[in-house]
């Protein structure tokens, strides 16, 4: 099967994701908007209309989504005379933002068989030539609202890039066909020897500042205010936990424990019948699992993904070790640079730490699987949300998730930050998602 050709990318673009914060807007906008399409390449307009289960969106629906947000609070309360392509795709591309209007059922996303893949990448093309236009008219003249807006803007587009890959690996997982998003972005099996035991990185706690550093550069709202937390002296591993290290928890009954388990995580795991992580199973008596490069034997020195919060707290407590709280792993985040495999590489999956000399300094901060913290996604003190829809982009969600940090294998260089606060429920293991592990001190 040919792939279909890719929507031409917009003039002095390139469908990579390099984003250097200090471009000027427009010249951001076209790359982040052209590396959105690169990770359609491949891709048949079949499979970008897949809907596999509620938590999935289609690729199609990712691509009119982002546009419908840059229409919608960007070109027509600031564009004079833009005319949406067609005023019936603010029903079909809204999320979740009540103020902004109706939308179509979340669960159904998958029945929009129109507008197809052609006519959504004509209304990216209408909604860019609007962009380009403010942009180029604006300069470095924004206004402070609507280069606030443009940021927001370009970090939601940023979240949906990731979202197209871990929604197309879930799609891909239920086709009896399994077929690679991409030959060879995950790469064979590491042959790397097995990773040095863990180390542990001390810190003497105290009372520390945490939350949006105020220095200029694009936060969400929900890293605000910046305030003060006191932490006890703790411990965090100086790597992520492994696969080999995983299938040890689950040689030993790990699963099979209710001693290990949550009570909320024991009965999701008995109704779900989860017996291993997300996207393994077992053939001819060894563990394989399934990637965007397509269905590969585990290799035991790869950062283990895919966990839920119940699975990763499990393993964390037969390890007779505990997950990080969210300003713990700020606290460490923020002594080592923001660097390591993200979805800039293209490999779009985790990666072995490798081996390092001298005394153990943390590793894999960034990227390779978003970290679990054992941190209730929560306001800080003195949080206010913005007025207005966007003002529903956060705040709203704050009840029975819990907080992550650190990106993952699919998140751009340019994107992710030490105060960076991503959340899921506690049952979610779709995104790449994994587990550091940390003690008391005291």
């Amino acid at each position: 099967m040919n792939p279909p050709p890719l929507a031409a990318p917009l003039p002095g673009s390139t469908p990579r994701e390099s984003d250097d914060l200090s471009l000027p807007p427009v010249e951001r906008y076209r790359r982040v908007r052209a590396f959105t399409e690169s990770l359609t390449t491949g891709l048949a307009p079949e499979d970008q209309v897949v809907q596999s289960m509620e938590d999935v969106s289609p690729t199609k629906w990712h691509l009119a989504h982002t546009s419908w947000f840059w229409e919608t609070f960007v070109l027509e309360p600031h564009l004079n005379g833009y005319e949406p392509r067609d005023p019936r795709y603010a029903f079909l591309f809204n999320s979740y933002y009540v103020q902004a209007g109706e939308r179509h059922c979340r669960a159904q996303r998958g029945y929009i068989s129109r507008p197809g893949v052609a006519e959504v990448l004509a209304y990216r093309r209408h909604v860019d030539d609007g962009m380009l236009r403010l942009l180029e008219a604006e300069g470095e003249g924004l206004s402070e609202d609507l280069r606030y807006l443009v940021e927001l803007g370009l970090n939601h587009e940023q979240q949906h890039q990731e979202l197209i890959l871990t929604d197309i690996k879930h799609v891909f997982s239920v086709n009896p066909l399994r077929p690679a998003y991409r030959g060879g972005s995950a790469g064979s099996l590491s042959g790397s020897a097995h990773p040095e035991p863990v180390a542990w990185v001390e810190f003497p706690g105290g009372v520390e500042w945490v939350g949006a550093p105020g220095d200029g550069g694009f936060v969400y709202d929900n890293e605000e205010p910046r305030h003060r937390r006191f932490l006890e002296p703790f411990a965090l591993a100086h790597r992520l936990v492994t696969c080999g290290e995983y299938l040890e928890f689950m040689e030993d009954g790990g699963y099979d424990r209710p001693e290990l388990w949550l009570s909320a995580g024991w009965a999701t795991a008995r109704e779900r019948g989860w017996t291993e992580p997300f996207y393994w199973e077992r053939k001819d008596d060894r563990w394989v699992v399934f990637t965007l490069a397509g269905t590969r034997e585990v290799d035991a020195a790869e950062p283990v993904c895919h966990l839920s919060y119940f699975e990763a707290d499990a393993y964390a407590r037969w390890a007779g070790a505990r997950l990080p709280s969210e300003f713990e792993w700020e606290v460490a985040a923020r002594t080592v640079p923001v660097t390591g495999n993200l979805a800039d590489a293209g490999r779009f999956h985790p990666q072995p730490a490798g081996g390092a000399s001298g005394p153990p300094t943390l590793r894999q901060m960034y990227g390779d699987v978003w970290e679990w913290t054992r941190s209730q996604y929560e306001a800080y003190p003195g949080y206010r949300p913005a007025a207005g829809a966007v003002g529903e982009y956060n705040g709203k969600f704050m009840c029975n998730q819990f907080v992550l940090r650190g990106g993952s294998c699919a998140t751009s260089r340019s994107h992710i930050r030490a105060g960076y606060r991503n959340f899921f429920p506690p049952d979610a293991c779709w995104q790449f998602t994994g587990v550091r592990l940390a003690r008391d001190l005291s």
